[in-house]
């Protein structure tokens, strides 16, 4: 992948990432559904493992939240059609979190697979 292809596809994915972190998307289960495969599978920082349907209730659930920014963001292309994002964010109640997903290109288009959220540790700042 060229320089420039990947540089696409960062802007593309950052997108997609950016979206979810939108409290309007979030709030709205269709508009995430699109992002999402069916056999979406999450680790949240909490410990707890979700489904896409679980996920979706979950997000339409939560209340107002504060724009989201990911920092660091990183795509690191692990097969034809296959692609890894890394980054970091600050909740709403501070709290740093380190973000993983998986996205995959099914039907022409670019849907997440997995993610994953862990707790970043406070002298980590370097890292991503």
């Amino acid at each position: 992948m060229s320089n420039q292809d990947l540089a696409a596809l960062t802007a593309e994915l950052r997108g997609y990432e950016e979206r979810i972190l939108d409290p309007a998307v979030r709030a709205d289960p269709a508009q995430v559904r699109a992002l999402l495969a069916p056999d979406f599978t999450e680790f949240g920082a909490s410990g707890r493992v979700f489904d896409r349907d679980g996920i979706l209730a979950v997000l339409a659930a939560e209340g107002p939240r504060v724009p989201r920014q990911a920092r660091g963001f990183k795509v690191r292309l692990l097969a034809p059609g296959a692609a890894l994002t890394t980054w970091r964010v600050k909740r709403d109640d501070g709290i740093e979190t380190l973000r993983s997903s998986v996205w995959q290109q099914q039907d022409g288009r670019w849907l997440m697979v997995f993610h994953q959220g862990t707790l970043a540790a406070h002298d980590d700042e370097g890292t991503l």
